[in-house]
């Protein structure tokens, strides 16, 4: 057993660069941790050299060699993300053995790392298992129990929501500036805290103009939701009927998760596997054809569902066939149907694809790498963030986190500290008089006082720096 050394600071081993990998190096080289990274493939090395600033070792993380070229003796957290289950297991126990104290590893097969499975996360020396199929599954079966069309996230102890919803031209919100908004509605307080447009994402300030086609967060205390909704437009309805493109891990688990709850379409391009997929899916409708034709998506009743998630391996396929979903919908309204509310759910394997697609295509985008990356990273920012959530379609996170006693935020009045933030993150609530409140320009943090921050994810380092003395 190797003797762990002691360091200043925190250390991150990472063995494999392809997906979550890379974006997680990205992001926690922005959180100013230290990483070393092993991977094998000499060309992913080479990629990452010009894009990360990291120590990058080409080596198999099964040779031992390259652990003690990492110091692996030194590090705090072992992160084994390789694309081979057995890899990331075994390294988890090379980890124990070298005195790494945190081992978490990707595994996408589910049987491991449960309480009822052979080998538990504890046999397997991990303290966190991530299966990011899984995660992505789970998720969509969340926001499809939600609400009918626009995202909610409950937050502060679900005493405060943040609503996802789209700006058309009729909306009380379009082309306002956010400090007129606030004017104009001010019978209960809200705040607008992140806007999507094109492939960027803001923080907006209050001279922030809201256009149309702009997807927006709006955080509310949870009393006030129905007012909100009802100046958003937006109706809370529970999901009655879905289809699914597409019956690989993701799909098909999509589909079991949800086939005793609601009615559930599934179409496969593959004969075979919808054949498998019949005979496993007791309560789903199965049906082969390839989704992405318009007279198919027809012909399986899609002018009837109320909610349509794209789970192919293309992302193209998956964010055209949303939009041709939304397209053969209203084509159907205008010809004298009865509208129906409609989401799109697209999955999307590159990140950069996220925000399009939520924009063009989609009304939520969702990516495993992101999940399963933003999943490690909560795990390891635990200590210093009470809770983390991340924003589907925009580049943000929401976390809690205490003031320090002599922290900068505690130092003046939100107002005269924007100089400090702009543009990075908005304080959106504090926890005072044993309840949340919405913060606003006079509003003076004390030391101790629980505070919800909604920042770009790039940004989490100022928010370390704006909080921690």
């Amino acid at each position: 057993m190797f003797r762990k050394k002691t360091a200043s600071a925190e250390k991150i081993l990472i063995l494999g660069l392809g997906g979550v990998g890379l974006y997680l190096a990205k992001r926690l080289i922005h959180e100013e941790y230290a990483i070393t990274i092993i991977e094998p493939d000499a060309t992913l090395v080479a990629h990452a050299d010009g894009q990360i600033d990291a120590r990058l070792i080409k080596g198999s993380a099964m040779d031992i060699s390259c652990w003690k070229e990492a110091n692996a003796e030194t590090m705090d957290y072992l992160i084994a993300v390789t694309n081979n289950d057995a890899i990331n297991m075994m390294a988890a126990m090379i980890a124990d053995s070298f005195g790494i104290e945190r081992k978490i590893a990707r595994v996408r097969s589910s049987d491991f790392g449960n309480s009822d499975s052979i080998l538990t996360a504890e046999d397997l020396k991990l303290d966190l298992l991530i299966h990011p199929e899984e995660l992505l599954a789970q998720e969509v079966v969340r926001l499809i129990q939600i609400n009918s069309s626009n995202e909610m996230i409950d937050i502060a102890q679900g005493e405060f929501q943040l609503l996802a919803t789209g700006v058309d031209e009729s909306s009380p919100l379009a082309n306002k500036k956010l400090k007129d908004i606030a004017g104009l509605y001010d019978s209960f307080p809200f705040r607008v805290v992140a806007i999507a447009r094109g492939i960027s994402t803001i923080i907006p300030g209050g001279d922030e103009l809201i256009l149309p086609h702009d997807h927006i967060f709006i955080m509310a205390a949870q009393e006030n939701l129905p007012s909100l909704m009802e100046l958003t437009g937006v109706r809370k309805q529970r999901q009655q009927k879905v289809m699914i493109l597409g019956g690989g891990l993701v799909g098909s688990r999509i589909a079991e998760l949800l086939e005793k709850s609601v009615s559930v379409k599934l179409l496969e391009k593959d004969e075979q596997r919808a054949l498998e997929l019949s005979s496993a899916l007791a309560h789903t409708d199965v049906m082969h054809g390839d989704g992405s034709d318009g007279d198919v998506l027809a012909m399986a009743g899609l002018h009837n569902i109320d909610t349509f998630i794209t789970t192919t391996g293309e992302n193209e396929t998956n964010i055209m066939t949303c939009l041709l979903a939304k397209h053969l919908r209203e084509k159907n309204n205008i010809n004298g149907n009865k509208k129906k509310e409609f989401t799109t759910i697209a999955l999307v394997s590159k990140e950069d694809y996220l925000v399009l697609a939520a924009t063009i295509g989609s009304d939520i985008a969702l990516n495993k790498k992101v999940m399963a990356g933003n999943e490690i990273l909560k795990f390891i920012r635990r200590s210093e963030f009470l809770s983390v959530a991340h924003l589907h379609g925009f580049d943000t996170e929401v976390v809690e986190l205490a003031a320090g006693k002599k922290s900068p935020i505690t130092q003046k009045p939100l107002s005269k500290l924007d100089t400090f933030f702009q543009d990075k993150l908005i304080i959106g609530a504090v926890f005072r008089d044993e309840s949340w409140q919405i913060a606003v320009g006079d509003t003076h943090i004390q030391a101790g006082e629980s505070v919800i921050v909604i920042c770009l994810s790039k940004h989490l380092k100022d928010v370390r720096k704006l909080f921690i003395c």
